[in-house]
């Protein structure tokens, strides 16, 4: 994995003069929380947290440089006036919903006890190094999918890389999934991989309740609420708005919308040496910002199915790129194209 800051940290003095955290990026390692915070300027950006009701290791909570937090807060910390559906959708997040037949995707505390076997989670090992300097920090984790026996599947190893460019937090994270046992499939279907839910104020105004069906079966039923504070849009590459985006491919994404007072703009940014590049986009309304590389043949209507495959010891590395930025005004589609070019050129 590449490595971009030269200051290295060991994992147990993640701490630093307390003159020098409050200037630029810093880590503070909370292992009783199970977290470790990503700070800025002294103030919480996010935190790769590692619960284990959460069933995956995510991002949580994500907020813009200014302060305003633009991730959903239920289950971990609901707020008032957010959707309670999708008890699995928290912060930003990497699984896929079918992968040997077993939903990593869905998982959570909902799940009763007897449909527990039926579902994978991603268990956080262990933190295998960070580094920070003010310009930036990293954090490589390792995890591994399992089933619900604790059998491996997957190893995985995942880099977080943060930085910052002026209004702007930039999250890099890179992931390699290693094959454990002698034939992992992802089935091309629906719901993955890469997955981040946003607060409601980010949300497309809709008028209309809906259901959604899992690969087992499962339906939720996502009602309409009110729109009063609800301002959100997709805008992708291609030119695409709103609901259009949705099963559609695309280099990148955008979700525009206001809260407390910033005009928000999140970008998700494939990377050309992804599977599936550019990949579809599962995009919805109530919250779900999704980029799915895999699931081809239900955003295709039938005309394409991937279905794919690693071999014992083989790997594959998945590469995205997460702009929170935060101001007068959203960012533009110029300026997302040269966050897509720098992207694609680092190594």
């Amino acid at each position: 994995m590449r490595r971009l800051f030269l200051f290295v940290f060991a994992v147990a003095g993640l701490g630093c003069r307390d003159s020098f955290c409050q200037e630029g990026f810093t880590l503070k390692n909370k292992p009783e929380q199970k977290k470790i915070e990503v700070l800025y300027d002294g103030k919480l950006l996010t935190a790769y947290c590692y619960f284990d009701s959460t069933e995956k290791p995510v991002l949580f909570p994500i907020k813009t440089l200014g302060g305003v937090t633009v991730t959903r807060g239920y289950p971990v910390a609901p707020r008032p006036g957010e959707r309670t559906d999708h008890p699995h959708h928290l912060g930003l997040w990497m699984n896929y919903e079918s992968v040997n037949g077993l939903d990593f995707w869905n998982n959570s505390t909902a799940i009763s006890a007897e449909k527990k076997p039926r579902y994978g989670s991603v268990k956080h090992q262990k933190i295998m190094a960070t580094e920070n300097m003010r310009s930036g920090a990293s954090i490589v984790a390792q995890s591994d999918w399992v089933d619900n026996s604790g059998k491996i599947l997957l190893e995985e190893k995942t880099q977080y890389l943060f930085s910052q460019k002026e209004n702007d937090l930039i999250i890099d994270r890179i992931s390699t999934l290693s094959a454990k046992v002698a034939e992992v499939v992802f089935a091309d279907i629906k719901d993955g991989m890469l997955g981040l839910r946003v607060a409601r104020e980010l949300e497309m105004p809709s008028k209309e309740s809906s259901k959604f069906v899992d690969a087992l079966g499962n339906v939720t039923a996502v009602a309409q609420m009110p729109n009063d504070v609800v301002t959100g849009m997709y805008v992708s590459a291609n030119g695409l708005q709103g609901d259009a985006v949705w099963g559609t491919r695309a280099p990148w994404t955008v979700l525009n919308g206001k809260k407390d007072g910033e005009t928000i703009t999140i970008a998700i940014i494939d990377h050309p040496s992804n599977i599936g590049y550019p990949t579809y986009w599962h995009a919805r309304g109530y919250g779900l910002f999704a980029a799915n590389p895999l699931g081809q043949k239900i955003f295709s209507q039938g005309k394409e199915q991937l279905n794919f495959t690693l071999k014992q010891g083989q790997e594959v590395t998945f590469r995205y790129r997460i702009v929170i930025h935060g101001g007068k005004a959203e960012l533009s589609g110029k300026q997302v194209n040269q966050y897509a070019d720098e992207f694609a050129k680092a190594k």
